[in-house]
């Protein structure tokens, strides 16, 4: 779980996962009001993966030829990412440039 960079208080999987839905630049810590941003690492990581999980389903299609499987897959794949992704959230108190 991540923890604040400011307080260095950890946050819980609950509230890391709600702001993760969050719109805008950064995610409120929940303990000292300070704004906190994911690092870039974890940006680049989070627009990888879901490209993967595709393309892996797409290559499945391709060899095994399309069924309901592949979108059975892809139904069970997205709410396993959603709930593992809060264990891997890294912070930073700057937005972090991408490159």
């Amino acid at each position: 779980m991540p923890s604040c960079q400011k307080c260095h208080k950890k946050w819980s999987w609950k509230q890391t996962f709600k702001r993760s839905f969050t719109l805008g630049g950064g995610m409120t810590c929940p303990y000292c009001g300070e704004k906190q941003y994911l690092t870039a690492r974890m940006r680049k990581r989070s627009t990888i993966i879901p490209f993967i999980i595709g393309a892996l389903i797409m290559l499945a299609n391709l060899f095994f030829g399309p069924s309901y499987v592949s979108i059975f897959a892809l139904l069970a794949l997205l709410p396993l990412v959603f709930i593992i992704n809060p264990f891997f959230v890294e912070l930073s108190n700057e937005e972090e440039p991408l490159w």
